[in-house]
C-alpha cells in the first residue's frame, strides 16, 4: 500500500527557510496521476491547506502563504519536498503530506496520509 513519512528539522529560526521531505513508498510519484500535497495543523487555526504538485511538475499553492511557499518533486529519491522561506512563529505548527486522485476539490480529504511531523519556530 501507499505509504508516506515527512521529514525535517523540528526547529527552524525566524526568517530561515524550512525544508520538509515527504517519502513516498510503493508508488512513483511521477506516474499514477496523483495530488501529492502538504497540509498544517495550527491550535488557533486548524488545518490549513498549503499546495500541491500534480504529476511531474503541475503545482498550486495557497495565495495566503504570500508565495513563500515552493514544493517540487525529486523523482530520483519518490520524494516531494516543502520549502517554506522568511518563517516566522506563526509557521509553527504540525505538518502533513498527503495524496489523492484527481479531482482536488476537497482540500482535507485523502487517499493516504503522513503521520505528521512537528516543526517549530524559534530562535
Amino acid at each position: 500500500q501507499v505509504q508516506l513519512q515527512e521529514s525535517g528539522p523540528g526547529l527552524v529560526k525566524p526568517s530561515q527557510t524550512l525544508s520538509l521531505t515527504c517519502t513516498v513508498s510503493n508508488v512513483s510519484i511521477t506516474t499514477g496521476g496523483s495530488f501529492w500535497s502538504w497540509i498544517r495543523q495550527t491550535p488557533g487555526k486548524g488545518l490549513e491547506w498549503m499546495g500541491a504538485i500534480y504529476s511531474t511538475d503541475t503545482t498550486y499553492y495557497n495565495p495566503s502563504l504570500k508565495g513563500r511557499i515552493s514544493i517540487s518533486n525529486d523523482a530520483s529519491k519518490n520524494e516531494f519536498v516543502l520549502r517554506l522561506s522568511s518563517v516566522t512563529p506563526e509557521d509553527t505548527a504540525v505538518y502533513y503530506c498527503a495524496t489523492k486522485r484527481p479531482p482536488m476539490e476537497a482540500l482535507y480529504h485523502y487517499d493516504h496520509w503522513g503521520q505528521g511531523t512537528q516543526v517549530t519556530v524559534s530562535s
